[in-house]
């Protein structure tokens, strides 16, 4: 059981396949607003990922490691019990477009009538990563397209080597 929830500790979840330079501008942000930053690497039960768990797991830290209150932990659960879980009672979320704040607002209602003491802060995406998501680096890759201004260079390596393995794996 986690200790009472601090509002100085914040949780960015997200199923990160693959985390991007959007996604690590958000992490540094947030990192910079709370005392602890919590990134959990989930799952979408309704897409199969490009990379296993533990993979997007590795990446995240790896891509992370340099910003120290920043913790990378897996988790296969409702986001909020994750939020709780690890004493947390606030979800940082990232913003990109007018479809995002739509999706975003339906998330945040849910996740206050699951758990009303979690509160969601939402920070918009720098304009030079508000097209960036994941699926159109995936479908990049697939057809070998330039991945260094939408992914770090360990992300870029790691979806090679994973390209090589299996040509025609961009995910769902």
């Amino acid at each position: 059981m986690a200790s009472v929830p601090n509002h100085r500790i914040a949780v960015y979840t997200g199923v990160f396949d693959p985390v991007h330079l959007g996604h690590l501008d958000i992490i540094r942000r947030g990192s910079r607003i709370f005392d602890r930053l919590v990134v959990g690497v989930g799952i979408n039960p309704e897409k199969a990922p490009f990379f296993t768990l533990d993979e997007r797991v590795q990446l995240v830290r790896q891509v992370a490691a340099d910003i120290v209150n920043v913790d990378v932990q897996p988790f296969d659960d409702l986001a909020v019990r994750f939020v709780r879980s690890v004493g947390a009672r606030v979800m940082l979320r990232g913003l990109r477009t007018l479809s995002d704040m739509e999706y975003e607002f339906s998330m945040s209602l849910t996740n206050l009538a699951l758990d009303p003491e979690i509160e969601t802060v939402f920070l918009m995406a720098k304009e030079e990563y508000s097209h960036i998501s994941s699926t159109l680096i995936r479908q990049i890759a697939a057809f070998h397209g330039p991945l260094d201004k939408f992914v770090t260079p360990v992300v870029k390596a790691a979806m090679l080597a994973r390209m090589k393995e299996r040509p025609y794996a961009a995910g769902s």
